[in-house]
């Protein structure tokens, strides 16, 4: 009866690949974060510096849309805030981060 269990063991050692299996979990495991980078962290890198050049780069005079959704002009620009012109003589402050978009001249006339 012994040959029988010493035959079992050398089949299961013989059909098993010699360490291959060792590494795939952990190779599966890093490509996983390799494709969530490039998918998923590094465009939002990428927005994140486009969005705050746009913020720094903000002048009186340019006309923006808040990210609430207000459209207006800027009449006054502070190190964290800046005054808005939304209406005629009706001017609000908002913070510069919520700066969404800088819109082209003449926009808010065709609005």
């Amino acid at each position: 009866m012994s040959f029988l269990i010493s035959d079992a063991m050398a089949a299961g050692a013989a059909g098993a690949p010699p360490g291959g299996a060792d590494f795939m979990p952990l190779l599966f495991l890093i490509g996983t974060f390799v494709v969530m980078y490039l998918f998923m962290i590094r465009p939002q890198v990428k927005r994140q510096k486009e969005h705050r050049r746009m913020v720094e780069g903000l002048n009186k005079g340019d006309e923006i849309q808040t990210m609430g959704g207000l459209v207006g002009r800027i009449t006054e620009v502070g190190e964290n805030f800046i005054k808005v012109e939304i209406a005629d003589g009706i001017v609000v402050p908002i913070r510069r981060a919520a700066v969404e978009a800088v819109l082209p001249k003449g926009s808010i006339k065709e609005m």
